[in-house]
């Protein structure tokens, strides 16, 4: 069966969005020519993973102006534009990705999360998307939750977790750049 696994780039202090929504504390751009091969490859190990993408209508409307038109992001970018894509969303009739297939907008997130999961293929990835990922988390369909600590804090923004959450550590990888992988299985 395949997992929903939810990925964050946070903050020591477990800021996943800065006050006004932004992603300034993001450190070590995985195309960049003085990053390390490790980080590069874990990267582009997590995206050759998965073959579905799921973002809320707030993630959607922040990266569709930007992720179809990146091509410094390289093989990353050509590989994160071809996935499959769904929009959790009550409001948009449709979601354009640029010139790649647009991504099929969901009105019962939970629902399709539940079809695909009994489709075969890879894993599906949900990106960013906090209020998307805690109502996931509340049905029961988040199995694994990637964190990529970035070596800054915030102290005010938007934390990844709200409540209680349970987890059970399977990896923590430090890459030279200063950014830590945590990967928790979701314990039920």
């Amino acid at each position: 069966m395949r997992k929903l696994i939810v990925q964050q780039w946070v903050t020591v202090d477990n800021i996943a969005a800065e006050e006004d929504g932004g992603l300034s504390f993001v450190a070590g751009e995985p195309f960049d020519d003085n990053t390390q091969s490790a980080f590069k490859d874990s990267v582009m190990g997590f995206i050759d993973s998965v073959d579905t993408m799921i973002l809320g209508a707030n993630t959607y409307n922040q990266t569709k102006g930007y992720w179809p038109y990146a091509e410094e992001q390289g093989k990353y970018g050509e590989k994160l534009n071809n996935l499959t894509k769904f929009v959790a969303s009550s409001k948009l009739d449709e979601a354009p990705w640029g010139d790649f297939s647009a991504a099929t907008v969901t009105r019962d997130p939970a629902a399709t999360i539940r079809e695909l999961k009994g489709q075969s293929g890879k894993d599906i990835w949900l990106w960013g998307s906090l209020t998307l990922m805690r109502s996931l988390l509340d049905d029961g369909l988040v199995d694994e939750v990637q964190m990529r600590v970035c070596p800054a804090s915030r102290g005010k923004g938007t934390r990844v977790f709200e409540d209680r959450q349970d987890l059970e550590l399977l990896e923590g990888t430090a890459f030279e750049n200063g950014v830590v992988l945590l990967r928790y299985g979701i314990k039920k």
